[in-house]
């Protein structure tokens, strides 16, 4: 597997899900002789949803019959299988809990496979944490739970050309599992105070960063990681999010969005060791609203490109999907991809 991506933010609401599908579905359509595997990391599971049909396509049902398969056919089944063996693998079978989305949903290339997300991580992260954190000797509990993903991966390398994770806001341990995976991280970001905040606390939690105190330093991420002589994942993208055209360039919100662009030319100068570009310029990507011809891709679960302009039929409602708004949204994905 030649490279590893993770679409990751501290906080919530910033448009992740939407771009990590948009972007996998543009990338396998791009790249058709590519292999893709997506894993979603999310108990929320709406990458999952959308890639196997959407709420129009009842992409939910098809998830439930997923999870439904014995073994569970999810993350969270592959987790279930590792709780009484944490720090060493049981016998298992990766293609176990492996889907073909387009199958499901022929909107999605043929060449996405597609670990499915669960409710159960979150059942699970209590457990999971206790495991990650206790005191045997001669083994580093923290690093056999982190390396859950790693050993599943092992077992189909060789099958596939890239991967994507969509993760949890939180950090909570399922978080760090896949973060401590990923190669690369795509940090979409908001035009608000908040997301510039969450933006300090990203690289206060991966890269251990102007921590609070000193005390939290022998615990953080960043210090277990290297403590194993493993490497941090580098950022390889900011997408600034859902910009509209009243984001002109005296208004509040590009202000937040040029101080967040500032602060990250600030730490490629401090550290720039944690980015995989070396300007600013080549590391950000702006993104328009997708407006209402987003509602209506994700309804139907469908790449922009698969998506027709005019009017359209959302659980009984009829909606218009403007050509000029659809073109947009393409564009702005091309422009996305353009830099994996």
């Amino acid at each position: 597997m030649k490279v590893k991506y993770a679409f990751w933010n501290n906080k919530g609401g910033t448009g992740k899900t939407s771009l990590a599908f948009q972007a996998i579905t543009r990338y396998a359509e791009k790249y058709p002789e590519k292999r893709v595997l997506a894993i979603d990391i999310c108990p929320q599971a709406n990458l999952s949803e959308l890639m196997l049909g959407g709420l129009n396509n009842k992409g939910s049902d098809k998830l439930l019959e997923r999870h439904g398969k014995v073994p569970r056919c999810s993350l969270g089944g592959y987790f279930q299988l590792r709780l009484p063996s944490p720090y060493a693998p049981p016998i298992f079978n990766a293609h176990d809990f492996i889907t073909k989305p387009c199958e499901y949903n022929k909107g999605v290339s043929v060449n996405i496979d597609l670990v499915c997300g669960d409710p159960l991580l979150e059942l699970q992260a209590n457990a999971v944490n206790t495991l990650a954190n206790q005191n045997i000797p001669g083994t580093d509990a923290w690093i056999a739970v982190i390396d859950w993903l790693k050993t599943f991966l092992e077992q189909v390398e060789d099958e596939y050309d890239t991967l994507f994770m969509d993760c949890n806001p939180s950090f909570s341990l399922y978080t760090q599992i896949s973060l401590a995976t990923a190669d690369r991280i795509i940090l979409p970001v908001m035009a608000d105070d908040s997301s510039r905040r969450a933006i300090q606390n990203t690289f206060s939690l991966i890269f251990g960063l102007k921590l609070p105190s000193a005390i939290y330093a022998s615990y953080a991420f960043a210090t277990k990681l290297k403590k194993a002589s493993r490497k941090l994942p580098k950022v390889h993208l900011v997408a600034k999010n859902r910009i509209t055209q009243y984001m002109g360039s005296a208004s509040a919100y590009a202000a937040v969005l040029a101080a967040i662009q500032a602060d990250i030319e600030s730490l490629l100068k401090t550290n720039p060791d944690i980015f995989s570009f070396a300007s600013a310029k080549a590391g950000f990507v702006e993104i328009r609203d997708f407006q209402t011809t987003g509602v209506v891709a994700f309804a139907k679960g469908l790449p922009f490109s698969k998506l027709q302009a005019g009017k359209q039929s959302i659980n009984g409602h009829r909606v218009q999907v403007k050509q000029e708004y659809l073109t947009n949204s393409i564009q702005s994905m091309e422009s996305l991809v353009d830099h994996l």
